[in-house]
């Protein structure tokens, strides 16, 4: 019985910017847990084959389809074209986003809005047009990438901060509108993660590494593979009764303001 709580199959799972890195991650969690997976990019068909040829040798069911959650017009369309080919949406995770590390004060206003645009203004619209048919269906299962920029600042972050953080206001929003549909809304949080886009500075000496390492009570980066638990948690049954929650897979940096670990 517990283990059916997070059986995924005959579920399908829309992960926007799922073609690598985290999204990717918690994708392949879906697919292993029973999901078809459902993946998106924006500027390249090539990087969407390589993703699902990549899911597909895992043996998981994937499918891919080249949009901008940004465009209502294409998300409608891309959403009416998936739930006619692959079938209706079950699970949504919104993932897209993108970052611009620029001083608040020489930020231009158009890169402060592009950062809005993707990170925030993308999952309202994306959910939006989700919901509708989980509405009509009974149910279904929303998930936001938020982060740990959800509740603290840090510099030359201040777009990225201010979208994340009102995303994870946004989620609260569709968890009070839209549970009484039986869809729950809630958000990931994560911390710091070994990935390729974190190569460079998770070698020994560099600072960043050294403060990362220190400051994270679990003394380590987060496997991408530590966010596949949380997601699959969010996207089941086993979650039916969670709501306008953000989960933080952090290991342990926002429960505390101790010293760091190398600080004896």
């Amino acid at each position: 019985m517990s283990i059916n709580l997070f059986d995924l199959t005959g579920k399908t799972a829309l992960i926007t910017g799922g073609v690598h890195g985290l999204g990717m991650a918690m994708a392949k969690g879906l697919g292993h847990a029973g999901a078809k997976i459902v993946v998106n990019d924006h500027s390249s068909q090539e990087a969407v084959n390589n993703a699902i040829a990549e899911y597909k040798s895992e043996g998981i069911e994937a499918y891919g389809y080249l949009f901008d959650v940004t465009d209502e017009s294409a998300v409608i369309a891309a959403i009416n074209k998936i739930e006619a080919e692959v079938g209706p949406i079950d699970i949504l995770i919104n993932n897209a986003g993108i970052i611009k590390r620029t001083p608040i004060i020489e930020m231009e206003v158009a890169d402060f809005e592009a950062v809005i645009k993707v990170d925030l203004t993308g999952p309202f619209i994306v959910s939006k047009n989700v919901a509708k048919g989980m509405i009509q269906r009974g149910g279904g299962k929303i998930i936001n990438m938020c982060s740990m920029m959800s509740e603290l600042g840090r510099d030359s972050v201040s777009a990225y901060a201010a979208a994340k953080g009102g995303l994870k206001m946004l989620t609260k929003n569709m968890a009070t509108e839209w549970a009484k549909f039986n869809i729950q809304t809630n958000g990931i949080g994560p911390g710091y993660f070994a990935t390729s886009q974190t190569a460079p500075i998770r070698v020994n000496g560099h600072p960043f590494n050294e403060f990362i390492m220190g400051r994270t009570p679990a003394g380590r980066w987060g496997d991408p593979e530590d966010l596949q638990g949380a997601a699959i948690f969010l996207s089941s049954k086993a979650s039916d009764f969670v709501n306008g929650h953000i989960v933080y897979v952090d290991g342990g940096i926002l429960a505390t303001i101790g010293k760091p670990s190398n600080e004896d």
